[in-house]
């Protein structure tokens, strides 16, 4: 880790998990040392982070290529980027990879990615970390957000509450306000997944719908990887998500915020991030793009589209297109197919896992303290928001005039959809 600096050795005491004295019962208290490396590059933490993420990872945030990947996207300077380590006795537990980003004139360490993935975590070694008990994460969380300085709070947004079997792990980092839910389809095969989550009238819908579809002409379906033909599949992808965007006065941050690029050098042959694109044709043309990330035995859903033509939307590609998702990525080892936060029909349909997701605010000066308490009254305000469609409706309403007002652009949809790729 050359160029990182040792920040902070310091000795500790902490009620280890499940430990205690076998002739009192009394609780054991152990004492570990606890040291904190903060880094600016994110090759200096290379090793470190793929010793922590040997398996599974709960997000692509927690991927080492991926993170890497975006930073080199978005041209983040170092003096932007934190990768902070905690190390109990030498051995690496924790590291929050951060950027600190200006919002509204203020300083913020957050997770680099911000909401274009469906949830984030430390990255961590979960069993060490759950060794810990609550006094020893409360310690090494406080040694290493003590370390870090430039801004006014952290926000780490979408943690869940439970990872790895562990839940809790993460309740000492900051103050946690829980907002969202998390959808998962966790099974162990195609046949699984059918019997538990499709009855005999949904099966039967299902069929109406794929008729409907076929009537109109060829269906195909394809799973693009790295090193194929997507260009095609990710631009259309795009227009279709502005053609939606549009339509539901939702500001569109693909474009506005020049992503499109990232998500074409992530499907590039050698860019470390394993991409699928599941395209479904009808007489060759495009009319569903579902763009995934594969970790291991666990595929993330990061964004979806359809055509906008309401001739083809009576044939719904979208949820053709998601069936034959789920036909085939089970039975090929997939055993986790994360669809990300935020309640739709189509996780109402296929998932069977829910796990609510935390913010977790730490303000680092006075003004953070009073950013983080008006910050989570916010999200309690758009969570209410959210649950109520007359305020959901006239808060889109607001916002699209807040546009017009400023000026902000909105994409065209017979246009590139960026030009950053």
């Amino acid at each position: 880790m050359s160029g990182s600096i040792l920040l902070q050795s310091a000795e500790i005491a902490f009620e280890a998990s499940g430990a205690g004295d076998t002739a009192t019962g009394a609780p054991l208290m152990l004492h570990g040392q606890v040291d904190v490396l903060v880094a600016s590059r994110i090759e200096e933490v290379e090793a470190i982070w793929r010793q922590l993420t040997p398996q599974s990872i709960e997000s692509p945030g927690q991927s080492y290529d991926f993170i890497r990947l975006w930073v080199a996207n978005r041209k983040i300077a170092g003096a932007d980027q934190r990768y902070v380590v905690g190390l109990v006795d030498g051995q690496p537990v924790a590291l929050l990879p951060l950027q600190r980003k200006r919002v509204y004139g203020l300083r913020i360490f957050t997770w680099f990615p911000g909401a274009n993935a469906g949830c984030y975590a430390p990255v961590a070694d979960n069993e060490r970390l759950a060794a810990l008990g609550p006094d020893g994460r409360k310690a090494l969380w406080a040694a290493m957000t003590r370390k870090l300085s430039g801004a006014n709070a952290i926000y780490l947004r979408s943690i869940p509450i439970e990872v790895g079997a562990h839940a809790g792990l993460f309740d000492e980092l900051g103050a946690p306000l829980s907002v969202e839910t998390l959808y998962r389809s966790q099974y162990s095969s195609w046949q699984e997944c059918d019997t538990l989550q499709r009855s005999k009238s949904r099966r039967k819908h299902d069929r109406q719908q794929s008729d409907r579809l076929e009537a109109m002409g060829e269906v195909t379906f394809a799973d693009l990887r790295n090193g194929d033909d997507t260009d095609c599949a990710i631009e259309t992808m795009f227009k279709q998500r502005s053609a939606r965007f549009k339509a539901m006065g939702i500001r569109d941050t693909f474009v506005q915020d020049r992503l499109i690029g990232f998500y074409h050098d992530a499907a590039k042959p050698g860019s470390g991030v394993d991409v699928r694109l599941h395209v479904l044709r009808l007489n060759g043309d495009i009319v569903a793009v579902r763009y995934n990330i594969v970790h291991n035995d666990r595929m993330f859903c990061l964004i979806s589209s359809m055509s906008d033509d309401p001739a083809i939307q009576n044939g719904s590609p979208g949820k053709q297109c998601l069936l034959r998702v789920m036909q085939t990525v089970f039975d090929e080892g997939t055993r986790v197919f994360d669809m990300g936060s935020g309640f739709t029909d189509e996780k109402r349909h296929w998932c069977n896992v829910q796990t609510p997701l935390r913010q977790h605010y730490l303000g680092l000066t006075p003004l953070g303290a009073l950013i983080v308490r008006s910050h989570q009254a916010f999200q309690r305000a758009r969570a209410a928001i959210k649950a109520n469609p007359q305020l959901k409706s006239w808060t889109r309403n607001a916002r699209q005039s807040l546009d017009k007002i400023s000026g902000a652009r909105r994409p065209e949809t017979d246009k590139p959809a960026d030009s950053s790729k």
